[in-house]
């Protein structure tokens, strides 16, 4: 039998039921002959009317509870933990259990999840959400990004408080931080922008950065750029095109300087050593 084939089932035994009680009522209110009529009462308190019986019809609401309470644990401290992070309030076991289903207190194994994780505050009766730092506001960010001369993850604070990603573009447009991205582990790093911070650079990034050998031509600088992910501010290749459409020369490049030539005037003949590679002419 299938579920809906259930469902109906069940409706029309309710139906039945709720019939046959609203059938019992109105038997049971009716006097019969051999029954005497009760005198009319002089009480001046009002009869007390049975309440029908009522069936829960929200079974859709029932079956998914059921699904959540079943669920691998999991998936019931992510509900709780985002139902934390969302509303940044204390709340019981209790008050868990009604605004997200997941019973606590009935499943150990979820209790003792929640209360051993990282990302959550338990005081011995409320659950609260916990950030790797604990942040009111744009002040106490930037004095942390500023504790951090070398760079902090945006990951580590962006769950500090609602507004904390918005405070973070503030000062970035303020210009009292860097914002750069990390191709590497695509994670966004926030710098001071501060001149009085002292940042050490070990001698090995020094040699890798002087030892670079950039491309002379700037077409072959943007490839480059396009080949490691990023963007380049410039299209030369385009700009030369449409010079070119347009007639307008474009600039020579600059000769290299090649030093000491034969029309150089010597003034330092006493130093041969110098004019090693240099065809001197004839006296």
């Amino acid at each position: 039998m299938s579920l809906q084939e259930s469902l109906n089932k069940f409706k029309q035994q309710q139906e039945k039921c709720q019939s046959t009680l609203t059938s019992i009522a109105n038997r049971s209110s009716r006097p019969t002959h051999s029954q005497k009529q009760a005198p009319p009462s002089t009480s001046s308190a009002p009869s007390r009317v049975a309440a029908p019986v009522k069936f829960s019809n929200d079974t859709e609401r029932l079956q998914h509870i059921n699904a959540i309470r079943k669920s691998p644990v999991g998936a019931q401290i992510k509900r709780v933990i985002d139902l934390l992070l969302e509303t940044r309030q204390a709340f019981t076991p209790e008050q868990i259990n009604e605004a997200c289903y997941v019973d606590i207190m009935g499943n150990k194994a979820v209790f003792d999840s929640l209360r051993n994780n990282h990302k959550v505050h338990y005081d011995g009766r409320c659950f609260s959400y916990k950030s790797k730092h604990d942040l009111k506001g744009k002040d106490q960010l930037l004095s942390l990004i500023r504790s951090y001369p070398e760079g902090l993850a945006v990951v580590d604070v962006k769950d500090s408080y609602v507004s904390v990603m918005d405070d973070l573009q503030a000062l970035k447009g303020a210009g009292q931080v860097w914002l750069l991205a990390n191709n590497d582990s695509q994670e966004d790093i926030v710098y001071p922008n501060d001149p009085k911070v002292v940042i050490k650079v070990d001698d090995d990034l020094k040699q890798l950065f002087r030892g670079i050998e950039l491309p002379r031509d700037m077409v072959d600088i943007e490839k480059d750029l396009q080949k490691n992910g990023m963007k380049p501010a410039t299209n030369t290749a385009k700009r030369r095109a449409a010079a070119q459409v347009h007639g307008i020369p474009s600039k020579p490049k600059p000769k290299k300087k090649s030093g000491i030539s034969k029309r150089t005037k010597l003034t330092n003949a006493h130093l041969p050593e110098l004019f090693q590679n240099i065809n001197m002419p004839d006296s």
